[in-house]
Order: structure tokens, then C-alpha cells, then sequence
């Protein structure tokens, strides 16, 4: 992904979710300021459309989910939720929402390009898009309003640093879906953070007990290997089981993303820490910046994306996050 700088004055999101769900009551039946050439509609006739690249039943994405809908019941409007791991019928599904005239489009873009044609031709439907997740060097270039996520090769980084501080110099770097660009800037932001001392090993999310026995294997062939990073929540209790099966206990795990499984892998030690990027957020966020743009015009973000992540969870944090992860906001 293109840097875009470290975006320090970028927006917090939970203080912008609490301003505009201010400004939204405010501004319910008021005409549009900005010049964006759409009629202000009443919130409670609004429909918006997720359109996710993953498929139904992740935990990760079931967060986000629960952040649209979360959002649809807060400001009366009404949020669909689809989803496909191919890229293809991914851009389908984009195709069905404008059809079906929705009034605004939240995609999550892992692969860009098979989603381009679809995403203008929404844009060119007077759609307006939000782009969330993976994606974000492409988002402006696409005609998003803004997106809502973090910055995948820094947030890598990120991960590399604190590996680095844990004494980690060689390590691999799990991607769960080949093609997914989010995955690969991860992995680039580690490498660099570890001076190139970074291996890719590719996996299928879809095949979690095949993933287990290919992470084993490599750590049985591999002795020099001293950390993995995987980059899903699935996919760190598969190395957990891994690095039991491979008998490699002095092996460091970090991942990204968070569920109950790997809470407490964290808490038993297992697990070194999480880089979180707030799904809850990048599901509810979206609704309310594409209500307030449908009914006064307001657009967010200033050409810059909304930062959701990374933060990180540790030993520090991590039964303050518990709770809110059972409650599926985390």
C-alpha cells in the first residue's frame, strides 16, 4: 500500500462516531450543504449496502457486522450485509446493490482491480462508496468518499518493531488468501521493520486443518525460524496448534485481529500479543458518515483515511478487551 505519511493528524474514530452521531440528530431533515448533487432524503427511507470480501460465519467480519447494524438501529436507517471471498462474485454483489438502488455502498476492496468496474459504475450511479478494511491505496484513485481502516504496511511495521524488541530476528509471515494486497503490505511492513528477515508462507483460511499442518511443517524444517506472524484470528490458534504439534515451544506468536480464542491465548502466554483494528468500528463508522453525507452533504476525512488500528493487545490489556470482545464489539 501507498504511505500516505503517518497521517498524525488523522481523526480518532471514536471521537468522530460520538460528534457524528451528534451532528446526525441535529441534521435529520435538513437540505444538503455541500454540493453533491443529491436531494437530502428522511434517515428512516435511507438503504445502505456492506459488501464484505469475506464469507459469512467469520468472526472477524461477524464484529463488523455488528457495527452496521449496530449503526442502522442507532440512526433508524436501513444496512444490508453481503459477502463473498471471491473477488468476482464479490463485485456481483456490488452490481445486485445498484440495482437495487441503495443509497450508499460500504466494500471492503481485497483485491482492487476486480472490484474497480463495479465500484465506478455505483459511482457513476450517484452511489457514493465508503471503502473499509484492505484497499485504501486505491480508495481515493476509485472516487470513495474515504476510507475507514488502518494503514496495512505500517500497522506490519508495527508488528516488526515489537517482534524486534522481543529479541525476534527471523520470522514468518502467514497469508490466508492469495491475491489480498491488505495481506501483503502486512507482511511488507514486517519485513522491513526486520531488515528482510521475513518469510511468506502461503495458506488457505478456507482449510484451517490443512493451514496447521503446513505452518508444523516448516517449523519442523525450519529451525532457524524464531517468530511467526499470522494475520488473522483463525489462523493464530492454527499456529498455537502448530507450534505444539511441530515441538518448537520457544517459537513467538503475534497475529493480527482478536476473537475469545485468542484472548486467551494472550493470557496464557501463547500468544506474545494482537494488533487490533477495531471491526466494530469499521462497520458502524461508514453508516454514519454515508447517513450524514445523504442528508446534509457532510463528507469526513479530508482526502485521508479514518484510522480504526493498529493497537495492539497484550498481557497489559488484555482482560480489559475481554469483555467487550463477549460482547462482540471487539
Amino acid at each position: 500500500m501507498a504511505h500516505r505519511g503517518r497521517l498524525q493528524g488523522a481523526l480518532g474514530a471514536a471521537a468522530v462516531a460520538g460528534l457524528l452521531l451528534a451532528l446526525a440528530a441535529c441534521n435529520k431533515e435538513h437540505p444538503p450543504t455541500a454540493a453533491v448533487g443529491e436531494a437530502s432524503k428522511p434517515a428512516s427511507t435511507l438503504t445502505f449496502a456492506l459488501v464484505s470480501h469475506a464469507n459469512a460465519g467469520d468472526k472477524y467480519w461477524d464484529v463488523v457486522k455488528n457495527g452496521e447494524e449496530q449503526a442502522g438501529s442507532d440512526l433508524g436507517v436501513k444496512v444490508t450485509y453481503h459477502g463473498s471471498g471471491n473477488p468476482q462474485k464479490q463485485a456481483q454483489l456490488i452490481d445486485l446493490a445498484i440495482s437495487q438502488k441503495v443509497d450508499g455502498l460500504i466494500v471492503s476492496m481485497a483485491n482492487p482491480e476486480a472490484l474497480r468496474a463495479s465500484i465506478q459504475k455505483a459511482i457513476q450511479a450517484g452511489i457514493p462508496v465508503i471503502t473499509i478494511d484492505s484497499g485504501v491505496e486505491k480508495s481515493t484513485e476509485l472516487g470513495a468518499l474515504t476510507h475507514v481502516g488502518q494503514m496495512e504496511k505500517i500497522a506490519g511495521h508495527a508488528a516488526g518493531e515489537r517482534l524486534v524488541k522481543k529479541g525476534i530476528k527471523r520470522v514468518v509471515c502467514v497469508i490466508h488468501e492469495a491475491g489480498n494486497v491488505g495481506l501483503e503490505e502486512r507482511c511488507a511492513g514486517a519485513k522491513e521493520a526486520l531488515n528482510g528477515q521475513v518469510e511468506n508462507l502461503q495458506v488457505s483460511i478456507s482449510d484451517l486443518a490443512s493451514a496447521t499442518s503446513t505452518m508444523a511443517a516448516k517449523l519442523q524444517s525450519d529451525p532457524s525460524v524464531e517468530g511467526m506472524l499470522t494475520l488473522n484470528n483463525a489462523l493464530a490458534t492454527a499456529a498455537v496448534n502448530a507450534v505444539v504439534r511441530a515441538n518448537r515451544p520457544t517459537v513467538a506468536l503475534a497475529t493480527f485481529d482478536v476473537d475469545g480464542n485468542v484472548l486467551a491465548s494472550i493470557e496464557g502466554g501463547k500468544i506474545l500479543f494482537a494488533i487490533d483494528q477495531q471491526p466494530f468500528l469499521q462497520g458502524y463508522l461508514p453508516v454514519v458518515f454515508l447517513k450524514l453525507y445523504r442528508t446534509n452533504g457532510a463528507t469526513v476525512g479530508g482526502g485521508q483515511p479514518i484510522l480504526t488500528g493498529p493497537g495492539f493487545i497484550d498481557q497489559s490489556n488484555v482482560e480489559q478487551v475481554r469483555k467487550f470482545a463477549l460482547q462482540g464489539v471487539r
